[in-house]
């Protein structure tokens, strides 16, 4: 098995202890590192790899927003795929939830989340798909669905029918079994459409596939 690696960041020392003890109880994981700002955490991201961060969001000085958003720059600028960011909040408002995800956020949870939920949230943003707090995925796709003009996405052009079709049932929320099982389709295939998807359509993770898919109007 793998190890992941994690990185802390939040200006709560009590808090950063308590996530450390949590995750490095796990045989899967290992924090290698922690920091207290966002400035910190750019610093310390620059020249410490590593595969997830757990990232709150208000913090003094430089916020995990703004952090998210230079740390994963960097990392496009040099090449690199980049650590998965899931950001942490004790407020659950839709500005800080849509914030974290065009920053390039893969996961957002609640600080109040059960240990096991986070555990199971960092596993799944290190396989490659994105976790949103259920309290906030139906608010999420409400307020991006009520947006009153599409927004063009040119890359659109470039999937097939089938992508399309996949495309369609992931903006409903739908996993990937259970559109194997509307489409008929093995979830080795349903898996690959989704990675033709990302890619064609310059999305890190599911949850941009859904944003993109609303904003876009293919669901009206």
């Amino acid at each position: 098995m793998s190890e992941i690696t994690v990185v802390l960041v939040d200006d709560q020392e009590l808090v950063r202890a308590g996530l450390a003890m949590v995750v490095g109880a796990q045989a899967d994981m290992r924090v290698v590192g922690q920091a207290s700002d966002g400035q910190s955490a750019v610093a310390l991201l620059s020249r410490t790899p590593c595969d997830v961060v757990l990232m709150d969001v208000r913090m003094p000085g430089l916020d995990g927003i703004e952090a998210t958003r230079r740390i994963l720059a960097s990392a496009d600028a040099a090449a690199s795929e980049g650590p998965k960011i899931i950001m942490l909040t004790t407020y659950d408002l839709d500005e800080y939830l849509l914030d974290a995800i065009n920053a390039g956020a893969s996961g957002f949870l609640l600080k109040n989340a059960p240990p096991d939920d986070l555990l199971s949230a960092i596993r799944t943003v290190h396989a490659g798909d994105a976790v949103i707090a259920p309290s906030a995925t139906k608010r999420l796709l409400s307020r991006v669905a009520a947006s009153p003009t599409p927004t063009p996405v040119p890359q659109l052009d470039l999937i097939t029918e089938r992508e399309r079709e996949v495309l369609l049932l992931i903006a409903q929320g739908a996993s990937n079994g259970e559109i194997a099982g509307q489409l008929f389709l093995s979830e080795t295939t349903v898996k690959t459409h989704v990675r033709h998807l990302l890619s064609k359509l310059r999305a890190r993770d599911r949850v941009q596939l859904v944003v993109l898919a609303h904003t876009s109007g293919l669901l009206r």
